[in-house]
């Protein structure tokens, strides 16, 4: 049994939810429209400004789909409605980060920049201020297609374990490793 798939997906005020004969899931909101199709497999319903997700069999496969396609429509509810955000730190000496439209160029310590082409559903803006390290803040409706980016962001330079250099998550913890130490 699916916990997750049985929950009710509860729509805000402004969303708008339609299902075609094909299993075409098309969720509206006031940021912009998603669309998710659906495996043949799993009825859609909506009632009571709810959408409810049955599956027709309970073999593992069929179980499994019943709860991705309930998360993947309730992160499509969020982000019509509310939007989804993401911010990235620069740690280190003399990184930089320049947004200019629908590219962000990142300088991370290598002998050439890397110029990164954002995709359009991605709005992008890159903050350098004084005594601070530079913060990159990924907007988007999709959180797929955002988490997606932020990890293609991070993977120029991974956090290293032992100064803490690099593209990291604002908040995340980061453990430290100790260097070398010295025999007496």
């Amino acid at each position: 049994m699916s916990r997750i798939g049985n929950l009710p997906v509860e729509l805000p005020e402004k969303v708008t939810i339609s299902v075609d004969k094909n299993n075409l899931v098309t969720v509206k909101g006031p940021l912009g429209e998603l669309t998710q199709q659906v495996d043949l497999r799993i009825d859609v319903k909506i009632e009571d400004n709810q959408l409810e997700l049955s599956r027709s069999s309970e073999d593992n496969q069929t179980k499994s789909m019943h709860g991705l396609y309930r998360s993947l429509i309730f992160n499509m509810v969020e982000g019509v409605s509310k939007g989804y955000e993401i911010k990235q730190e620069l740690v280190g000496v003399g990184f930089r980060a320049e947004a200019k439209e629908q590219l962000l160029e990142l300088s991370l310590g290598y002998s050439h920049d890397i110029v990164f082409a954002i995709p359009q559903e991605v709005q992008v803006e890159a903050k350098t201020e004084r005594r601070s390290n530079p913060i990159i803040t990924l907007k988007s409706i999709d959180k797929q297609l955002i988490g997606q980016v932020a990890a293609k962001i991070r993977s120029f330079r991974k956090p290293e374990p032992y100064k803490g250099k690099g593209v990291k998550f604002v908040g995340e913890q980061l453990r430290k490793k100790a260097g070398k130490s010295a025999s007496v």
